[in-house]
């Protein structure tokens, strides 16, 4: 079957391929990775406008994780999957006046950049499932995902069916390559 695509070119990465209804990782880090997002507070307010954008824009949400200095998120594109762009830039404009707002800090940039791969195949599509939830574990924060409250691992766990939880748990995600976003 074949999927109608669409190439959109950016000053500052290389062309994008947009395909309606397809899995995309997204990965975006603070400016300099500073740890503005250092409260629960301040994790809620990252993690429940994730949420509410990803509603406005008609994404599907399959995992995320929100950290003090970045995120990572797994969501299915709707029929128009160039929304993303839009969708990051009103995200990363929100939280950053949000957060800024209860630091004091007005027009500080808290954003720097963010990386996204659209995810074609289903074994990528878990291995990088399986990352995103086990993020929290992988920096140290917890001993297992399901213990940090601002990520998916217990919410997949409740809803995902039993035999998707099993393949899960057999699928490897220590060696996946998620490039972090530097700048400083």
């Amino acid at each position: 079957m074949e999927q109608d695509t669409s190439m959109i070119t950016w000053h500052h990465s290389p062309a994008h391929l947009f395909v309606p209804n397809a899995f995309y990782i997204v990965t975006a880090s603070t400016l300099c990775h500073q740890p503005l997002f250092n409260s629960p507070q301040k994790l809620h307010i990252l993690q429940s406008t994730l949420f509410e954008i990803m509603q406005a824009y008609n994404w599907r949400l399959q995992a995320w994780a929100v950290f003090s200095n970045h995120y990572h998120f797994i969501a299915q594109s709707p029929e128009d999957s160039s929304s993303l762009k839009p969708l990051i830039q009103r995200f990363h404009s929100q939280t950053a006046r949000a957060i800024n707002v209860l630091d004091g800090s007005k027009g500080r940039k808290v954003w720097f950049q963010y990386w996204d791969t659209c995810l074609t195949y289903e074994q990528s599509y878990l291995a990088r499932l399986n990352y995103v939830h086990n993020n929290p574990v992988k920096h140290g924060l917890v001993a297992s995902a399901e213990q940090y409250p601002f990520c998916s691992a217990t919410w997949f766990n409740e809803r995902a069916p039993d035999a998707l939880r099993r393949k899960l748990a057999t699928i490897p995600y220590d060696n996946i390559d998620v490039p972090e976003v530097h700048c400083c």
